[in-house]
């Protein structure tokens, strides 16, 4: 029974190394600040980071890829948000941390 709870573990492990991969890019932070009170289109993402286009469209697709984000088309726009809105907290944590 062990060997199947270090398995499953080990296996969360990797699922968390893959997420901290994914948004360990301070454009990628922002916009998790930036949609941590509401879902945003991309121009109201590039206005609040103050990020063009191309660079904001590049992360979303790596975070929505990832499953960080998803998305849905309202009319016109496109609307991204967090999956799980449990990933703001690595913002707290890291206020915690002494060493940054």
């Amino acid at each position: 029974m062990t060997v199947v709870k270090d398995k499953l573990e080990a296996d969360k492990l990797l699922k968390v190394a893959e997420i901290l991969k994914t948004i360990a890019h301070p454009v990628r932070l922002k916009i998790i600040e930036v949609l941590s009170d509401e879902k945003r289109t991309v121009s109201e993402l590039m206005e609040a980071t103050a990020i063009e286009q191309s660079l904001i469209s590049h992360h979303l697709i790596k975070m929505k890829d990832k499953g960080v984000l998803s998305s849905y088309r309202e009319g016109k726009n496109v609307y991204y948000q967090l999956v799980d809105d449990h990933i703001t907290k690595i913002f707290d944590c890291m206020e915690g941390c002494s060493f940054i």
